[in-house]
């Protein structure tokens, strides 16, 4: 009878893995991690193939973000890291919990020429990643993944990577110990309420700035903003946290240079789970002039210039809920903001994105109003969505997911298929532009091997449209913005895709409908003459 206890390292880790709830690995695989796949299908875990490893790895973001447990990949030593480090960036840039394990070479210090050698593999995966780490024995092995699990559910949750020598992975290693109990977070501290508390009493206009963050917090975040008469802003990644038809709610529009002119009005300002950074304001200070209040998990967001009066290390949700706790037995308070206003304001600044993106509105209304209500976004650096996610009003969080920080190309597309991969069953939608998706069209391969029902718009403006934008308007010459397309239409046929042109926004929506009950992905070109 076959001995199960002891296995080679490699496999060993694709069983730790199971135990701890991995059920899909993203990857390549080659000669120097192999013994990583010995043990993936024993274990049960089913292994997603992808074109290259950039695609692994915002495949294993989008999964992560979809379905709230780690996205793991499997690399190569050398490019396969490499490759995979743009996704470890944007990962740790979003705060998407991912674990990245590569192999690498036994010993590179006395001896060149290694196949995929490289002067310091673990020093550069370290830069894009919270840490980065060699395993050198099968314990060490252990304690690191169960290290990242640690720190996944009670930090910040960020990318890990650990690598392990070639000879290590080979060598006959015991089983991984039992999975450790739930590292318990931090939150809801009775003292922290207190300073809320403090922050609040009296206050007639009181703000709160939500981010990405508080999506698990959705629930007491309405229901305190409703109490207190407060009003509130979201940043791009916090979308749905409030009500989108809530009456003092000036929706996702922070980057509007107008809104610091709002915020400046309030007499108490509580920031959760947002990071307050260039990309979600676009400028260099909130705009605030009453004492802040910050909610985070990352003290380094908590030291930030952000000029915070008191600052709270905690989990949203946990925050939030003692707050609303502690506020349950008053009455609801009068409010000095008032609707019409919120209403003006987020008139104006609607206003503001269409004349900035002609055309872009009427379409993305339009797939809007045809979507399912569970649908779940995943989008790229691109004109539709840079318009959209301002103005697209979200009624549940982490339902919109967008390459925000890194800001990487070809996000959208193998970000898509790890979600739809985590969430099978549900709606899942893909949008693109046209440079982006030259970065990424190989994964198409994987969508139509996989049998995904996966709409994606293709939105082909012809060009580089927001650096032609930004090179008009710092009165450069438009250059190196145009690139030949192919007939994106016959790529995504060889592929074994399905494809459409709708002439009209009816027929968009009747193609994005039709595509969620395809048996395979489906490409959607659209055109910016579509909305004329």
């Amino acid at each position: 009878m076959a001995d199960t206890t002891t296995r080679p390292l490699g496999a060993q880790i694709s069983h730790m893995l199971k135990d701890r709830g991995v059920d899909v690995i993203f990857g390549i695989p080659g000669v120097h991690n192999q013994e990583m796949y010995r043990g993936i299908e024993e274990a049960g875990i089913t292994h997603v193939l992808a074109r290259h490893e950039q695609g692994a790895g915002f495949m294993a973001d989008g999964y992560a973000r979809a379905t709230g447990k780690p996205g793991v990949a499997y690399v190569i030593t050398g490019p396969g890291l490499c490759n995979i480090m743009t996704p470890m960036g944007q990962a740790y840039s979003d705060s998407v919990p991912m674990l990245v394990i590569s192999s690498c070479l036994d010993e590179v210090a006395a001896r060149r020429g290694q196949l995929h050698q490289m002067k310091d593999q673990r020093g550069a995966a370290e830069t894009v990643c919270d840490w980065s780490e060699e395993a050198r024995t099968a314990g060490a092995a252990y304690a690191l993944v169960d290290r990242a699990w640690a720190e996944f559910s009670a930090k910040r949750p960020r990318p890990k990577h650990i690598q392990v020598p070639i000879a290590q992975l080979e060598a006959t290693a015991a089983a991984a110990p039992a999975p450790m109990p739930p590292t318990p977070v931090a939150g809801g501290r009775p003292m922290d309420i207190e300073k809320a508390q403090q922050l609040l009493a009296g206050a007639r206009k009181p703000m709160f700035i939500f981010g990405g963050g508080a999506r698990a917090g959705a629930d007491s975040a309405r229901k305190l903003v409703r109490k207190l008469g407060a009003a509130s802003f979201t940043t791009y990644a916090g979308r749905g946290v409030i009500d989108p038809d809530a009456p003092l709610h000036f929706g996702s529009y922070l980057s509007r240079p107008e809104s610091a002119g709002v915020i400046a009005q309030a007499d108490a300002v509580i920031a959760v789970g947002t990071e307050l950074a260039e990309v979600d304001l676009w400028r260099a200070q909130l705009g605030h002039d009453a004492p802040m209040l910050r909610v985070d998990l990352d003290t380094e967001s908590l030291t930030d210039p952000a000029r915070a009066a008191w600052h709270v290390p905690s989990d949203a949700a946990g925050f939030l809920a003692a707050l609303e706790r502690a506020l349950e037995e008053e009455a609801p308070r009068s409010s000095g903001w008032t609707p019409e206003e919120v209403t003006r304001a987020r008139h104006k600044w609607r206003a503001e994105v269409d004349a900035e993106y002609p055309g872009v509105l009427r379409v993305a209304e339009a797939l809007q109003a045809c979507l399912p209500q569970d649908a779940m976004i995943y989008s790229d650096m691109t004109q539709f969505a840079y318009a959209a996610k301002e103005v697209w009003n979200m009624d549940r969080p982490g339902h919109w997911h967008h390459p925000y920080g890194f800001g990487t190309l070809g996000y959208a597309l193998p970000a898509a298929i790890g979600g739809a991969i985590g969430r099978p069953g549900l709606p899942t939608l893909a949008i693109m532009g046209d440079y982006g998706f030259h970065y990424t069209m190989a994964e198409l391969g994987v969508a139509v091997e996989l049998g995904l029902s996966l709409p994606i718009i293709l939105w082909d403006n012809g060009k580089l449209g927001a650096i032609e934008a930004s090179m008009v308007g710092a009165q450069i010459a438009p250059n190196a913005v145009v690139a030949r397309n192919p007939d994106f239409m016959k790529l995504a046929e060889a592929f074994g895709a399905g494809t459409v042109r709708p002439a009209g926004l009816s027929e968009l929506q009747t193609a994005v409908a039709a595509a969620f009950r395809a048996d395979g992905p489906t490409l959607i070109y659209v055109t910016p003459d579509i909305a004329d």
